[in-house]
């Protein structure tokens, strides 16, 4: 098999370059707060050689947001990549598309990973799918990196980053860990104050390119439309009346495709997979317990940050009526706002130079339109490739992906 390719990134810089100004001032008293003091506890650590499936039950057992990938290094355990809900994503969707992938395709990892597949062992080991989503680097601050360091990468669109220990292990802390840390420090700072109470036209942010799914199409569909896009959740509208009806993550594929003994749940219809998705919550007298994703085109900031951290989600809908019914929403879908998006905000505020929240989201949309590209070039060639029977969870997914085409 090839060598695997791994990018390890190397350690974020701790000197910021800040554009001073009254704001960014009062921000630099963030600098006496460490990053360490945020975390979320140890990384669970998982070997380079064990399998995707075995990858796939860790997260799951665990109930983490990732998993940091453990390599031998010149005799010492080295942390070599991420494996979270957003790769776990990419390699389904990967597995059940993997017969439209010709033998010339350019996507050297997609061809390791088919390779694994194809071996005596059929097993996929998890290093070949660090980062598979190209939403998930490996980024490691110091110990003695502060609040700004955490801000600065987080504006960029990555979601956690590890705080190296000096025992060779390594702490996490979420994008989402630092969004509510702002909330509870808001009264010490003016500035993040008077920022949170603006509304979200005020502050030029909430995207109008909304990704969503209509209610009718199938699992797959919303998997494709994830990975190719890099979102780590997409809208689900009402078909018939249009209205935002819930959403789907790329946590929910990996609580509920991953482990699924039935290999037709990529055809199921997202209104039944919502359903899937709702039933631990239940509902109570009457009315959906499950949080509803979507804020209002005036809500202010303060607002919008307590819907993402009360859905813990990363993305909330901006819709025409943000009320709270049984049913669909009615009105229309206007946009979407981000946890990058808000922390980007603050990063503007802090005099952070080159805040870009989209970076990510367009290099993975870049790479998917390239494989695209590759594909269709590929002409009566496609479909050549052999099945990809890696361990229970791929092969399922694979033979129902093959099955939707047929139909299709």
């Amino acid at each position: 098999m090839a060598a695997c390719l791994v990018a390890v990134d190397a350690k974020w810089p701790v000197n910021l370059h800040l554009h001073q100004g009254p704001e960014s001032s009062e921000f630099l008293g963030l600098c006496s707060t460490l990053a360490k003091d945020l975390t979320d506890g140890e990384v669970f650590e998982v070997d380079v050689d064990i399998s995707v499936d075995a990858a796939c039950e860790s997260l799951i057992e665990h109930a983490t947001p990732c998993l940091a990938v453990r390599a031998s290094i010149s005799h010492e355990p080295t942390l070599v990549g991420l494996f979270d809900c957003a790769d776990v994503n990419a390699f389904l969707t990967l597995a059940a598309t993997s017969h439209l992938l010709s033998d010339d395709d350019s996507d050297e990892r997609a061809s390791q990973i088919l390779e694994a597949a194809r071996s005596g062992t059929g097993s996929v080991p998890v290093q070949l799918c660090t980062d598979l989503s190209e939403k998930n680097p490996l980024v490691t601050l110091p110990s003695n990196a502060t609040i700004l360091s955490l801000l600065e990468v987080f504006s960029r669109g990555t979601h956690r980053v590890l705080i190296d220990k000096v025992d060779g292990h390594a702490d996490i802390v979420s994008d989402i860990g630092l969004l509510a840390w702002f909330m509870t420090k808001a009264p010490t700072y003016p500035s993040i104050t008077s920022t949170l109470e603006k509304p979200l036209p005020a502050l030029g942010i909430g995207s109008r390119d909304v990704v969503s799914c209509l209610s009718s199409d199938t699992v797959l569909v919303a998997m494709k439309l994830m990975s190719e896009g890099g979102l780590s959740s997409l809208a689900v509208t009402d078909t018939e009346g249009g209205g935002l009806l819930s959403a789907v993550s790329v946590t929910d594929i990996a609580r509920l495709v991953a482990p699924s003994q039935s290999k037709k749940i990529l055809s199921m219809p997202l209104a039944q997979f919502i359903a899937l998705i709702k039933a631990p919550g239940g509902s109570q007298d009457g009315a959906d317990r499950y949080p509803v994703f979507s804020v209002s085109p005036n809500s202010t900031l303060s607002h919008v940050i307590q819907k993402l951290l009360a859905t813990n989600t990363h993305r909330v809908f901006i819709t025409d009526d943000s009320s709270e019914p049984s049913g669909p929403l009615q009105g229309n879908l206007r946009g979407v706002v981000s946890v990058v998006d808000v922390l980007s905000v603050f990063a503007q505020h802090a005099g952070i130079s080159n805040v870009d929240p989209t970076r990510m989201q367009r290099q993975r949309r870049a790479s998917s339109a390239s494989s695209s590209s590759s594909r269709s070039a590929s002409g009566s060639r496609v479909g050549r490739r052999s099945s990809m029977h890696s361990g229970r969870v791929a092969g399922n997914v694979e033979r129902e992906g093959r099955h939707l085409e047929r139909r299709q």
